[in-house]
């Protein structure tokens, strides 16, 4: 299996995300700022393996598209889905989630959040490890 180390990487690995928001080390790089005149915000996110987001929701959804490595998403109350290079993502309006990489492989997306003029996103609390590990039960 490969590592991260051999991920496509069709954009730069951009800035590191912030701590509070990413457990783990996380580059985002915007490609459509979120005040353009199409009120989208789209973006690319290299997670490194282990790496996750806090959960959070958006105020009009977001989809996600994963252009390599292997991942994990999970809404809230939902069991955690295993996401892959082509895997599309749809995260609800309002709803709680998280993404990040498997333990052992990185993964890269691209995040389309729509309607920004609803907001982009509300970041929350991180993901335990007990949460992140309940994968393996799956």
């Amino acid at each position: 299996m490969s590592t991260d180390k051999n991920l496509n990487q069709i954009f730069p690995k951009g800035e590191k995300g912030p701590d509070i928001n990413f457990t783990g080390n996380a580059y985002n790089t915007a490609l459509v700022d979120a005040h353009s005149t199409f009120t989208t915000a789209v973006g690319n996110v290299y997670f490194e393996p282990g790496a996750r987001s806090n959960w959070h929701s958006h105020p009009a959804g977001q989809i996600l598209i994963i252009t390599d490595g292997v991942g994990y998403h999970q809404i809230e109350g939902q069991p955690i889905e295993i996401i892959k290079k082509g895997s599309v993502v749809k995260c609800p309006p309002n709803v709680r989630h998280w993404h990040g990489a498997s333990a052992d492989v990185g993964l890269q997306q691209l995040y389309i959040v729509p309607n920004t003029e609803k907001g982009i996103v509300k970041w929350e609390e991180a993901v335990t490890d007990e949460v992140y590990n309940k994968r393996q039960a799956n």
